[in-house]
């Protein structure tokens, strides 16, 4: 957990910088995050909640942080291993509708980003689709959840 520390550290410092975020710092971020990769549940659940409460100009910054530890891991482990990509689709939803409420300018980051996962099969079309969309402000499709009922005779 002392790796989870330390990257939660890492990222929380990117408030004590203004955008755009240094190369340096991005490395040294990602490097942390799959340092933990123990842990990599809470990297991914430290991520989101750093893009839900961050300022709207660390929203894209948070958004290359996710595809930084994606991408990285993805080299170093082989996508058959990664465990950050599957991880980080489970609330994508939820994770974009906070990165645009980012500054109207940021938008076109974004959707520079989800081009290249797009280009380079890094998500599933069907993942990124509904991010695209969003950003052409077509709202994502609800998420229902699924109750099961069992019934005893």
């Amino acid at each position: 957990m002392e790796a989870v520390k330390a990257f939660n550290n890492e990222l929380y410092s990117l408030n004590e910088y203004k955008p755009p975020i240094s190369k340096a710092k991005m490395t040294q971020i990602t490097k942390s995050g799959i340092k933990a990769i123990k842990f990599y549940k809470h990297v991914v659940q430290s991520v989101e909640k750093f893009i839900q409460k961050c300022k709207p100009e660390y929203k894209v910054p948070g958004l290359y942080v996710i595809d930084s530890i994606v991408r990285q891991s993805r080299h170093q482990f082989g996508t058959e291993k990664d465990v950050f990509a599957p991880r980080f689709s489970k609330n994508i939803i939820s994770t974009f509708q906070h990165l645009y409420r980012c500054p109207s300018d940021d938008k076109s980051k974004i959707v520079r980003v989800l081009n290249l996962w797009q280009k380079n099969a890094v998500f599933k079309s069907d993942i990124i689709q509904p991010l695209l969309d969003m950003a052409a402000g077509i709202p994502p499709p609800s998420v229902t959840p699924v109750i099961h009922i069992c019934v005893y005779f």
